[in-house]
C-alpha cells in the first residue's frame, strides 16, 4: 500500500463504513533473496555459490551486534597480523573480512618477469567464483557498461567447510541469519511506526447516529494529515447530542507491538552473539538490571584464545599451498601485552 485512503476498498456500502490501511516496512533484502539458490549450480565457465554473495554482503550490516561482532574479531586478526613483503596489511584486513563475511577468501599471486610469485593480492570474494575447470578462478564483476568476466591467475582459496557440498565455504554465522534479519525488520518497523505519524494499530469505531458522510469524510482526511511532517496532531471531533460511547478507538496492537520490539532486539541479539561466540561486553553491551557481565580482561583473553587464535591458524593454511609462510601471527601469548597496555595491573 502507499499509506492513501483506497475509498473503492470500502467492505457493505449499505452499512456506511470506510477503512484504509498504510504499507508495511521492507527489509534491504525483499528484492534480492538471500536463499535463492540452494545448491551449488554448474555454469558455462564456473560453479555458482549456493548462497548468493550480493545478500550476504548485504546481510553484513542487517544488524549492528552482527556487523560489530565480525569487526571486532577483523580488528583483533589485523593487530595481530605480522605484515609481510607478500600480503600487505591492508590487502590482509580486506581478506580477513571476507572471510569473516563469505565464509570464503581469495588471494592471487602478482608473478615478476620471471614468472615467480612477487606479490599477493586479495581478489573480493563476492565477485570470484570457483572455474570449471581444475584451478580455474574467475572474476565477475558487472562493469559500469558491460559485462565482462575475466580469468584469474593463480589463485589460493581459503573455505569454511561445508557438510553439503566442497566447492565454497559457508559463514560461521549462517544459522542465526535469520535472527538478524527479524533485528532489521523489528527496527524497520518501528521507523516506519513513528515516520507514519498516524500510528495505525487502533480501530475508530463510530456508531453515532449524528454522523453523515461528509464528517466521515472529513474525518478521514484529517486522519491522513495527521501523518508524516507535523505528526501527533490534536483532532476536534464535535457530535451535538451525541452519546458517550458514539465514537471509541479500539487498540489493535499498539500496546503489544512496543512490548514485542524490545523482546524481539534482546532475543535476536542473543542468537547473533551466540553464533558469532562473542561476550557482550566486548561490544560495549551494558547489562540490565544493575547485573555485570564479568571481568572484561578476562572475556577478552579467553574470547582471543577461543576464537581468534584458531581463525588465524585457518587463514595461515594458505602458506600450505603457497609453499613459503606469507601470512604469520604474533603468538598468543602477546595479548597479555596488549591487555597490560590497555588495562595495567588486569592482565595478569
Amino acid at each position: 500500500m502507499d499509506g492513501q485512503a483506497h475509498p473503492g476498498n470500502a467492505v457493505a456500502p449499505a452499512q456506511g463504513w470506510h477503512s484504509y490501511e498504510f504499507g508495511a516496512p521492507e527489509s534491504v533484502l525483499d528484492r534480492s533473496q538471500i536463499f535463492d539458490m540452494f545448491e551449488v549450480v554448474r555454469g558455462s565457465r564456473w560453479y555458482d555459490p549456493p548462497i548468493s554473495p550480493v545478500g550476504l554482503g548485504k546481510a553484513y550490516r542487517m544488524a549492528s551486534h552482527h556487523q560489530s561482532a565480525i569487526l571486532l574479531k577483523r580488528n583483533l586478526l589485523r593487530a595481530s597480523y605480522k605484515p609481510s613483503k607478500w600480503l600487505s596489511r591492508a590487502d590482509f584486513s580486506a581478506w580477513a573480512l571476507d572471510w569473516l563475511i563469505f565464509g570464503n577468501a581469495y588471494v592471487e599471486e602478482v608473478p615478476n618477469v620471471l614468472g615467480e610469485p612477487m606479490s599477493l593480492k586479495r581478489s573480493p570474494a563476492a565477485w570470484t567464483r570457483k572455474g570449471i575447470m581444475p584451478g580455474q578462478f574467475w572474476f565477475i564483476q558487472p562493469g559500469l557498461l558491460t559485462y565482462e568476466p575475466h580469468l584469474l591467475g593463480r589463485v589460493h582459496h581459503i573455505l569454511e567447510p561445508d557438510p553439503l557440498q566442497e566447492i565454497y565455504g559457508m559463514p560461521e554465522y549462517i544459522s542465526a541469519l535469520q535472527s538478524g534479519l527479524l533485528n532489521e525488520n523489528a527496527t524497520l518497523f518501528r521507523r516506519r511506526y513513528y515516520l507514519n505519524g498516524s500510528h495505525a494499530g487502533f480501530i475508530l469505531y463510530i456508531s453515532e447516529a449524528g454522523m453523515q458522510e461528509l464528517d466521515i469524510a472529513a474525518l478521514r482526511k484529517a486522519l491522513q494529515n495527521s501523518k508524516g511532517p507535523g505528526n501527533f496532531r490534536n483532532l476536534l471531533l464535535h457530535i451535538p447530542n451525541g452519546k458517550p460511547d458514539g465514537v471509541q478507538i479500539k487498540p489493535i496492537a499498539e500496546v503489544a507491538a512496543k512490548d514485542e520490539f524490545l523482546g524481539i532486539k534482546e532475543v535476536t541479539r542473543d542468537d547473533m552473539l551466540s553464533a558469532h561466540r562473542t561476550p557482550p561486553q566486548l561490544l560495549g553491551i551494558v547489562p540490565k538490571n544493575g547485573t555485570g557481565f564479568g571481568n572484561v580482561i578476562d572475556a577478552a583473553r579467553s574470547f582471543y584464545h577461543l576464537e581468534i587464535v584458531p581463525i588465524q591458524e585457518r587463514l595461515a593454511e594458505v602458506n600450505d599451498s603457497l609453499g613459503f609462510e606469507a601470512v604469520a601471527f604474533k603468538e598468543p601469548d602477546d595479548i597479555t601485552a596488549l591487555l597490560a597496555s590497555v588495562a595495567p595491573g588486569a592482565a595478569k
